[in-house]
């Protein structure tokens, strides 16, 4: 079954070479012109033009719109974007109080001839109100909505989304091209939408206003997310502020997220949460997203395992103001970014890390900190840097552009507040903790990691050398853990039972007395490609 926010347009006329110009009554949009409604929000920039919420689609496949009609007439490639050849197909577009009128450059095609499409409607499936709740949307295939973009201050509209409710279940569909966000477990709206001044306190405001309204942990979140297929689109694959809570995100595969590059903002990524207490995000396959996961603010209880990452162009992951306890374990890390970390308490176990790490403070903001598995706030303090662990992590630098400076864990040297390590390995240019003890560390050697796409699988090829199989570690558990610093609070799983990283990437048990550094358990010297999706 297919659910569509767009509608088919005939009736194109030729306007110049290659170029057509459909007239479409304004009736057929209703109280929402997509084509007159423009992209605005918190943390969202324009790179100077404007931007339309609607797309014209040729084929199943969106142009690249322009401000411009000579962009139109005249095309040029982006120079930003990942489809250089792709972003000379434009479109502009201009209204008057009866009609919508459509400019479209198609090449060497008839638009008559085709399937073109227009967005029309800013979603495909999404509740008329908060609340709605237990939710089950299974096997569909759901694409081209009008959506606005999602500011963590403002309503979180989706192509699908859950619109502040609990406990939906949202599986095995094909989402693609929205406009910004594919699926939202996002925040309500209210007269406060995009208020915050793009400010530290007015994301506080926001926070004391949910409360105020009931976020807690029997009214929202509580989703299942998992087995999507989610691509093309411009903002995020899966977006959420506050109403992620208590979630799991499990076995999406994630990708071409803001590959048009037109506009720009603080919220792109494959997957962007805000609030992602005690939500587990699981066996994912994430790639060509710019940035593959981004959890900000209020990241505890967190958990990030068994994903697959790569093709990045800014990083893997990024942590931010985030106080802890999150746990990061059995990822494999594989863009030329690995990790940027601008918060503390995080635990980063048996990962596969092949590029850059980034950490820093920051002093500027106060960001909240919670008692256990709840949305209350404890309280609020700024980011010093610092108190992660790094346990049993091995460090491949995959990618020889990368400064070596930032290969390994050298970067937290500086932190005020120190790691905790141990059973940690380092290959090439990465180089330990300077305080670490018993690194085991192979500067002459490189694994050779590479990674191969076969159809609907994807390859890891590696030689672990001689080492690997017989380095000394230990397993983690919450015990070895400890508490994060600013919390004071442990690693645990979200019931408040103890855990143990005692399985690998596939499920596979460790070995309990010497469980082997990295993702893979019993790893084997040599050559050898391993199936990791």
């Amino acid at each position: 079954a297919v659910i569509k926010g767009s509608e088919a347009i005939r009736g194109w006329k030729p306007f110049l070479p290659g170029v057509w110009k459909a007239t479409v009554p304004n009736s057929l949009f209703g109280s929402y012109n997509p084509y007159k409604d423009l992209i605005v929000g918190d943390w969202f920039t324009d790179k100077g033009r404007p931007h339309h919420t609607g797309e014209v689609y040729l084929n199943g496949r969106s142009l690249w719109e322009t401000h411009l009609l000579e962009r139109v007439l005249k095309p040029q490639p982006q120079p930003d974007s990942r489809d250089r050849e792709g972003s000379t197909w434009t479109w502009f577009t201009e209204s008057d109080d009866s009609n919508t009128y459509i400019y479209a450059n198609f090449h060497d095609k008839n638009p008559n001839e085709e399937l073109v499409e227009i967005n029309v409607r800013d979603s495909c499936f999404y509740p008329d109100q908060p609340g709605r709740n237990y939710i089950t949307v299974r096997g569909f295939h759901m694409s081209q909505a009008a959506t606005q973009w999602a500011a963590p201050t403002a309503e979180q509209i989706g192509l699908i989304g859950t619109h502040w409710s609990k406990g939906w279940i949202i599986e095995n569909n094909v989402i693609s091209h929205s406009r910004c966000s594919g699926i939202s477990l996002g925040k309500y709206g209210d007269e406060w939408d995009n208020t915050s001044a793009n400010s530290a306190e007015g994301y506080v405001k926001t926070i004391e206003r949910a409360l105020a309204n009931g976020w807690n942990k029997n009214t929202v979140g509580h989703h299942i997310v998992r087995n999507n297929t989610i691509s093309e689109c411009e903002q995020t694959g899966i977006v959420g502020s506050l109403g992620a809570v208590f979630s799991r995100i499990e076995g999406n595969h994630i990708y071409n997220i803001w590959t048009k590059r037109l506009f720009n903002g603080a919220e792109i990524a494959g997957i962007k949460i805000h609030a992602a207490i005690d939500v587990l995000i699981k066996n994912n396959r994430i790639h060509d997203a710019c940035r593959g996961l981004w959890l900000d603010w209020m990241a505890q209880g967190t958990r990030v395992s068994g994903n697959l990452f790569y093709r990045h162009t800014t990083e893997d992951i990024f942590v931010e103001v985030d106080h802890g306890p999150f746990l990061i374990d059995n990822n494999l890390l594989l863009s030329g970014g690995s990790l940027s970390d601008a918060s503390e308490g995080g635990a980063y176990v048996h990962n596969l890390i092949a590029g850059a790490i980034n950490s820093w403070p920051d002093l500027g903001r106060e960001t909240p900190y919670h008692p256990p598995h709840t949305t209350e706030v404890a309280g609020m303090v700024n980011v010093k840097g610092g108190d992660d662990r790094f346990f049993n992590n091995v460090f491949v630098p995959a990618h020889e552009s990368e400064s070596s400076d930032k290969l390994g864990l050298g970067i937290y040297d500086p932190r005020e507040f120190p790691l905790q390590t141990g059973g940690n390995v380092y290959y090439n240019r990465a180089h330990p903790y300077a305080r670490e003890a018993d690194p085991l560390v192979v500067p002459h050697f490189d694994p050779g990691i590479t990674l191969v796409e076969r159809g609907n699988n994807v390859y890891l090829t590696m030689n672990p050398g001689e080492s690997l199989p017989t380095h000394s570690t230990q397993l983690v558990s919450t015990d070895r853990l400890g508490k994060a610093r600013i919390s004071g609070l442990g690693y645990e799983n979200p019931d408040g039972s103890h855990l143990k990283i005692d399985a690998d990437y596939f499920g596979k048990p460790r070995n309990p007395m010497n469980p082997s550094a990295g993702p893979f358990a019993n790893p084997q010297s040599g050559i050898q490609e391993i199936k990791v999706w």
